[in-house]
């Protein structure tokens, strides 16, 4: 039987007493134990059997190839028989291509819908977050900058309106304030849309997040709650996480307080509320240098806070990892709600609330797969739907939805993020490109 709610027990009890809460600035900090008067001298005893060999403790680091000083985060987990793969993570695309070279033609959706290039010539274009006056604003991770996008019929309107961040992949919006997510930090702009060409100084929300090499760059969004939930990933590919690492944090924005919603999250870069049962769904990415087709990404959603889904014991609600998995049970853990596939890189996801789709798309969800790296046969590359029932929390099947983003092996582009607009339409954000791609549908 499988526990949705779940403690780290015996590997948290050395960290069981720490906790999270604010004081008058922005930086999340630990409660201190109290205080123990001195222990009396206890008087002399028999001597006592030696005890029993205490239970395993879960390593820091396992019989993998450790991860070497100065080598990258990604290559944490390797075997030695892995350590001379040509196999690495996609080179991000610094400059884009130019909006006129993008092969839109070759994009694929089903029939009745239509896919064409809305913005282009953006260098990078990551998280998408929709103003209440229509404004799209646009974040980006290798580079520094935040865009908005007005709509202007014939043409889209460009600024930008932050630069100088770090990593600024998360994004949300929330009454007439943009949040912007950073690598450490989490800042705000007021009133944004009625500034546009002249922003506010930022104020920040929470900063001193953890530092980390991997896993660093955050999705963000706006709980019907008012808290702003988004991850702090794994530091790298597979290790033990500190408490607030591989883990979906949440934060009050006006209070500055802070704390854990859900562990066991290896990185998610997508994430969303039902509009039916308002309970939180978001995309994982399993870990890498498990084999080429294990394991697989993750749909899951959290039906209350404190849940856990498994990393760095279980992937995929099924597989044991052959060093963490010693100390735990697959059974344990939620499990996932759909495994969308290995390697895929499944990020941005949304529930389609729009009218311009036929009406079996109400509530179902769209995700963007930004593709496989670890995997000789790519994988991904592609728009997903999942579809669910009626209550809105059992999967009744997901699908391929835009896809010919592969040309055999070559890459054409690579989705990070969705959304839906007023009038129905779906916004696609392609960093590969540095393009926003525009799906609409007409019945035919």
């Amino acid at each position: 039987m499988a526990f949705r709610q779940i403690g780290w027990g015996a590997l948290a009890a050395g960290i069981a007493w720490l906790g999270l809460q604010t004081v008058s600035g922005t930086s999340p900090v630990f409660a201190q134990a109290p205080a123990q008067p001195p222990a009396a001298t206890p008087a002399p005893t028999a001597p006592t059997p030696a005890p029993a060999t205490p239970p395993a403790q879960a390593p820091t680091l396992g019989a993998h190839e450790p991860q070497a000083a100065g080598a990258p985060s990604w290559m944490e987990g390797m075997t030695p028989e892995q350590k001379n793969s040509t196999l690495h993570p996609n080179v991000p695309n610094m400059l884009g291509h130019p909006a006129a070279e993008i092969p839109v033609d070759k994009f694929k959706v089903p029939a009745g819908f239509k896919i064409e290039l809305w913005a282009g010539d953006l260098q990078e274009a990551r998280s998408m977050a929709l103003g209440a006056k229509g404004t799209l604003f646009v974040s980006q991770r290798t580079h520094d900058g935040v865009f908005a996008i007005v709509d202007k019929g014939d043409h889209r309107d460009i600024k930008q309106i932050a630069k100088g961040l770090n990593s600024p992949n998360g994004v949300a919006f929330s009454n007439g304030t943009l949040f912007v997510a950073e690598r450490e930090r989490i800042i705000r702009y007021d009133n944004i849309e009625d500034h546009l060409d002249n922003p506010p100084e930022p104020k920040i929300v929470i900063e001193g997040l953890p530092h980390q090499d991997g896993h660093f760059w955050k999705f963000m969004v706006m709980g019907p709650d008012g808290w702003l939930y988004f991850n702090q990933g794994a530091p790298t590919n597979i290790t033990m996480p500190s408490y607030i690492q591989a883990a979906i944090l949440r934060v009050q924005p006006d209070k500055h307080l802070m704390e854990i919603y859900a562990q066991g999250v290896r990185n998610s870069v997508g994430m969303a509320f039902s509009p039916v049962t308002k309970q939180l769904w978001f995309t994982d990415n399993g870990r890498d240098w498990l084999g080429e087709d294990t394991p697989s990404d993750e749909l899951n959603h959290a039906t209350a806070k404190g849940e856990n889904f498994g990393y760095p014991f279980c992937h995929q609600g099924d597989i044991l990892d052959p060093v963490y998995g010693k100390y735990a049970n697959c059974a344990d853990f939620v499990p996932p709600d759909v495994k969308l596939g290995p390697h895929v890189a499944s990020l941005g996801m949304r529930f389609y609330t729009g009218q311009m789709f036929p009406a079996d798309w109400k509530n179902n969800i769209i995700i963007a797969e930004h593709g496989s790296w670890n995997r000789t046969e790519k994988s991904g590359y592609n728009l997903t739907r999942v579809i669910l029932d009626p209550t809105g929390t059992k999967v009744v099947k997901s699908e391929p939805f835009m896809t010919g983003i592969l040309d055999g092996q070559n890459i054409l582009a690579r989705l990070v993020d969705v959304q839906v607009m007023p009038d129905g339409a779906l916004l696609v954000s392609d960093d590969w490109n540095g393009a926003i791609y525009r799906i609409s549908y007409k019945k035919t």
